[in-house]
C-alpha cells in the first residue's frame, strides 16, 4: 500500500512544470542529498544541467515535487547539511568508485581567472610534460545552496524561481570563462607556445577552498599550482587566503607562484634555496623534493630556518654535506648560514646574494609554516623579489 503511495508521488511521474529544483551540485553530493532526502519519504530526481559545454564537468540538479520543498528545506536544515559526516561518506563513496582504476599522475592548477592565470597553465604544462604527467585545470564557483531566513510558504515559490536564475547565472557565467579559457590554451598547443599535454577541464560548484582540498584528497595530484599576488600588489594579503588555506591544509605539495615571476618553465631556474631546520624528516621531505623536481638541474642552496648556534654546528654541517653528497653525486649542493638579526632581513639578503630564484620550505612543523607566512611582514619579505615558493607536507596523501 505503501509503495502504491509512493508511486504516485514520485518526481518521475510529474510534469516537470509540477519539478522545482533543490539544489545543484556535483553528482556525488547529489546522490547523498537524494539518498538522505530519500529515507525521509521525500522522493527526487537528478537531471545533468551542464548543456553548454559537455566536455567540461559540472553539476546535477537535484529536483523534488513542489509539495515536498518546504519539508525538504527543513530537512537540510536539521541535518545540517554539509557536515564532517556527509563529507566522510562523499569520501568513502569516491573512493569506492576509482577503487578498481589506476588514477593517473597529474598537476593540479586551480583558477580564479585572475592575472597570474596564464602564468601557471605554462608552468603547470610544461611541468607536467617533463614528467610525462596529465593537467586538470579546477574552477570553482560559488552559488547559494539554500536559506536559511524563515519564509512563509506562499513566498517559496517566488524565492525558488529567484534562486535557481542566480544559480544558473553564476554557472553559465564561469562556464564560459572556461570555454574561453580552454580556446586560449588550445590555440597556444596549435601555434607550438604550450607543450602538448593531455589536460581536462574541471568546473564544481562550492566554496574554493573547500574544493580544491577535497578534490585534490579524492584524486590526489603530484603537485598543485597556484598563483598569488606579487610585490607589485601593496596589498599586506600577498599569497592570497584561498592559496594560504591550500598550503596550510593541503597534504600534497603546493607551488606558489608571484605573477612578476618572468620564467614561463620551471628548467630555466638555476638557483633553488631550500629551507632547513637539521630535522631528520628534512631529509625524507628533501628527498621527495628532488623527486619531485626530477629532471630539473639547478643549484640548490641550503639556508637555515633555526638560528640557533647548537643546531648549526660544524659537525651537523660536516654530516649533512656528507649525506647529499653520498646519495646526490651529480648535484650541485651548497649549504649558507643566515645573517644574525632580523629573519626577514637576512631572508630577503640571501635571496639576493645567492640569485635565489625559487624557495623550497617544508610544513611538518606547524612553527615552521609559521615563521614564514606570520606576520604579514614575513610574506612581503619572502615575496619582494617575485620568488616562486615550494610547499612540501611531512603527511602526504600519498
Amino acid at each position: 500500500m505503501e509503495e502504491k503511495k509512493q508511486s504516485k508521488t514520485d518526481p518521475k511521474n510529474q510534469d516537470d512544470s509540477k519539478l522545482v529544483t533543490l539544489a545543484i551540485h556535483t553528482f556525488e553530493k547529489a546522490q547523498i542529498l537524494k539518498s538522505m532526502l530519500e529515507n525521509a519519504g521525500i522522493p527526487v530526481v537528478l537531471t545533468n544541467v551542464n548543456q553548454l559545454i559537455p566536455s567540461v564537468s559540472a553539476g546535477v540538479r537535484v529536483k523534488i515535487n513542489q509539495a515536498d520543498l518546504v519539508r525538504a528545506l527543513d530537512i537540510i536544515e536539521e541535518t545540517d547539511w554539509g557536515k564532517e559526516e556527509v563529507y566522510k561518506e562523499l569520501n568513502y563513496i569516491d573512493r569506492y568508485k576509482d577503487a578498481n582504476t589506476k588514477q593517473d599522475r597529474y598537476v593540479l592548477i586551480p583558477v580564479d581567472f585572475g592575472v597570474y592565470t596564464a602564468k601557471i597553465i605554462k608552468l603547470g604544462f610544461y611541468f607536467a610534460y617533463r614528467r610525462q604527467m596529465k593537467v586538470r585545470i579546477l574552477h570553482a564557483y560559488f552559488s547559494p545552496f539554500f536559506s536559511v531566513a524563515p519564509m512563509a510558504i506562499g513566498d517559496v515559490a517566488g524565492y525558488q524561481s529567484g534562486r535557481e536564475l542566480n544559480i544558473r547565472r553564476e554557472y553559465e557565467k564561469a562556464t564560459r570563462k572556461m570555454e574561453k579559457l580552454k580556446e586560449d590554451i588550445e590555440a597556444q598547443l596549435k601555434a607550438g607556445s604550450l607543450p602538448s599535454v593531455p589536460y581536462e577541464m574541471v568546473l564544481k560548484d562550492g566554496v574554493p577552498e573547500e574544493v580544491i582540498l577535497s578534490y585534490s584528497k579524492l584524486l590526489t595530484p603530484e603537485l598543485i599550482i597556484m598563483g598569488t599576488r606579487g610585490k607589485s600588489n601593496h596589498n599586506e594579503d600577498l599569497i592570497g587566503s584561498v592559496a594560504a588555506e591550500i598550503i596550510d591544509s593541503s597534504r600534497v605539495p603546493v607551488l606558489v607562484v608571484p605573477e612578476e615571476v618572468p620564467v614561463d618553465d620551471l628548467a630555466l631556474i638555476k638557483n633553488v634555496g631550500v629551507a632547513t631546520s637539521f630535522d631528520k624528516r628534512d631529509l625524507v621531505l628533501f628527498d621527495r623534493m628532488m623527486s619531485l623536481m626530477g629532471p630539473l638541474n639547478p643549484r640548490y642552496c641550503m639556508f637555515n630556518i633555526s638560528r640557533s648556534e647548537e643546531n648549526w654546528g660544524d659537525m651537523e654541517l660536516q654530516a649533512m654535506t656528507s649525506y647529499h653528497k653520498q646519495h646526490y653525486p651529480d648535484k650541485e649542493i651548497t649549504f649558507t648560514r643566515l645573517e644574525d638579526g632580523d629573519f626577514n632581513e637576512a631572508l630577503q639578503k640571501f635571496v639576493e646574494k645567492e640569485k635565489i630564484e625559487f624557495i623550497v620550505v617544508n610544513t611538518y612543523r606547524r612553527n615552521l609554516f609559521a615563521r614564514f607566512f606570520n606576520p604579514a611582514m614575513a610574506r612581503r619579505m619572502l615575496f619582494h623579489a617575485g620568488t616562486p615558493l615550494l610547499v612540501m607536507h611531512s603527511r602526504s596523501w600519498r
